[in-house]
């Protein structure tokens, strides 16, 4: 006969269950980002037998972006939880590979040079090559952040960000969905495939918007500039990716080289080089977890 719980075993009960769960959510996010991942990939394969395949294109690239919001929702959950580990610091990594490097890569594939291959080998195989770059300079990207997490600026990102390379390319997508059939387009896609690799695995520093400002008016800012950019969305639609990941990379480039001729108006992050960070430094860097960095 089962044991009867008392109210105080009953209490125990639940504060282990909430507890567990509580370090299950984090880990729950990051699937559910690697689910729209590989559904992005399965999409993009079916789309190959099928004849009009904008829809297919529209929902692939849709699930990538999707994909990018559930992968920076999921750091923000462990940190609130307090549930940070490596654990997921890791199965965050191993999911960025496939939601933000395989899936547009292959997408990037099928969307801009499977059917040109068709009459022109030579385009279809600058788009194979393009299609890889792009996937190994992500994981590349990857691969160095697992080792330069603790002694860089937890204001900016060494390179562009891999979420926000695949968002890159998936935006160009929703806005052109209809496939690619034309050879100098299709060369034009594949320089973006190679420049958004190139800034992926560069050391230009791009912000990361994740440090906290702790000026008296920086939520009510922050909460002006969060509305300001739904309602750009709402009202541009799929151009508003384009535009706001456009507008992104000019101003950080231009970050970078106004650093480079002296400019002091944003202070440049330290060198990346193997050196133990400051005490100041060390303290800005444990206020995040690793997989918010990405």
């Amino acid at each position: 006969m089962r044991h009867k719980l008392n109210p105080e075993e009953r209490q125990r009960r639940r504060k282990r269950f909430v507890q567990r769960s509580k370090f299950a959510l984090p880990s729950a996010i990051t699937l559910i980002s690697v689910l729209c991942g590989f559904s992005s990939v399965v999409i993009s394969i079916n789309a190959t037998n099928i004849p009009d395949k904008t829809n297919y294109f529209l929902w692939a690239a849709t699930l990538i972006i999707l994909a990018a919001l559930f992968d920076g929702i999921d750091g923000r959950v462990a940190r609130a939880t307090k549930t940070t580990s490596e654990f997921g610091v890791q199965l965050d990594s191993l999911a960025d590979v496939l939601s933000f490097g395989m899936a547009p890569a292959i997408l990037a594939y099928v969307y801009g040079f499977m059917e040109i291959g068709q009459t022109d080998s030579h385009a279809r195989a600058v788009g194979w090559a393009a299609s890889f770059f792009f996937l190994a300079c992500g994981a590349l990207r990857l691969a160095r952040f697992n080792i330069q997490a603790e002694r860089t600026d937890p204001r900016f990102f060494v390179g562009m960000p891999i979420p926000l390379g695949a968002v890159c390319i998936a935006s160009v997508i929703l806005k052109w969905p209809t496939q690619i059939e034309s050879t100098m387009m299709a060369y034009i896609f594949s320089g973006e495939l190679f420049l958004v690799g190139l800034l992926m695995i560069s050391t230009l520093s791009f912000p990361s918007f994740k440090k906290r400002s702790h000026h008296p008016k920086a939520t009510t800012w922050i909460t002006v500039s969060f509305l300001a950019l739904l309602c750009l969305l709402v009202i541009l639609k799929a151009t508003f990716f384009i535009w706001f990941f456009a507008t992104y990379t000019v101003l950080s480039l231009a970050m970078n080289l106004g650093w480079h001729f002296g400019w002091k108006g944003i202070h440049p992050p330290p060198s990346t080089k193997a050196q133990k960070p400051s005490p100041h430094q060390q303290q800005n860097i444990d206020e995040f977890t690793s997989d918010d960095l990405q």
